[in-house]
């Protein structure tokens, strides 16, 4: 057996040998690149239609001026109540979810569901139709991962829930839930989830560069508690 360093860098180079398949496969010929290319796009736009806003414009808000600016689940709750919040979760993961099938509708397979997935979380957080300006991504990456593996995907919805609840800090919560995955991943991964680990670090690692305000203020103690008894600000 060799060092945990050798061992380490042994078994990332087997994953992104892995992860290539994908590519090696498209400049092959194997998959069409234009299908592809469409099941991408597809996917973004997908991940364009954000409920909080449209929620806060039937109401006559613009909730990117309210509480964080953020147009997600957690924004949409604490600036449009809990209907608005949980109509806004479950909307958000369903395009996740939605997304991560897309190639299989236009393809007929799923070779490319997780780019797929990839686009429809970068489509909800940097949104070209609505001025780039999206939300964090938490919910639409959990619709991916619950499309793609749910038992996973279950477990770290646990524990964002079960943090919350002793916390009340969301943003604390999914930063434990990201710690959780990767423990996940790679000390029980056969068991938890058949996901690529590259695929699942990069959905990860946009989601904490999402919540960097956010873990700045954890580090000050800045980061305001969840309230469920009245609208308040997310900063």
């Amino acid at each position: 057996m060799g060092s945990p360093e050798r061992l380490s860098v042994l078994f990332f180079a087997r994953k992104a040998r892995e992860m290539s398949n994908f590519f090696i496969e498209l400049s092959a010929g194997v998959l069409p690149w234009y299908s592809i290319a469409l099941a991408a796009v597809c996917a973004y736009f997908l991940g364009n239609v954000n409920p909080a806003i449209i929620i806060g414009r039937a109401k006559g808000i613009d909730i990117r001026a309210q509480g964080s600016g953020n147009a997600g689940a957690t924004n949409a709750l604490r600036s449009l109540g809990k209907k608005a919040g949980v109509l806004t979760f479950v909307i958000d993961v369903a395009k996740g979810w939605a997304g991560f099938f897309i190639p299989y509708i236009i393809l007929g397979e799923f070779a490319p569901a997780m780019l797929c997935g990839l686009c429809v979380i970068l489509g909800h957080m940097y949104p070209a139709m609505l001025g780039f300006r999206g939300g964090k991504g938490v919910s639409t990456t959990f619709g991916v991962l619950l499309a793609a593996s749910p038992l996973y995907a279950l477990i770290l919805l646990a524990v964002v829930i079960f943090f919350t609840a002793i916390f009340r800090r969301v943003s604390l919560s999914v930063m434990i839930a990201v710690a959780v995955a990767l423990v996940l991943v790679f000390n029980a991964g056969s068991l938890t989830t058949s996901i690529d680990p590259l695929w699942i670090i990069i959905l990860l690692a946009l989601v904490v560069w999402k919540h960097r305000e956010n873990i700045a203020r954890l580090i000050k103690g800045e980061e305001p508690k969840l309230s469920f008894g009245q609208k308040g600000k997310e900063k």
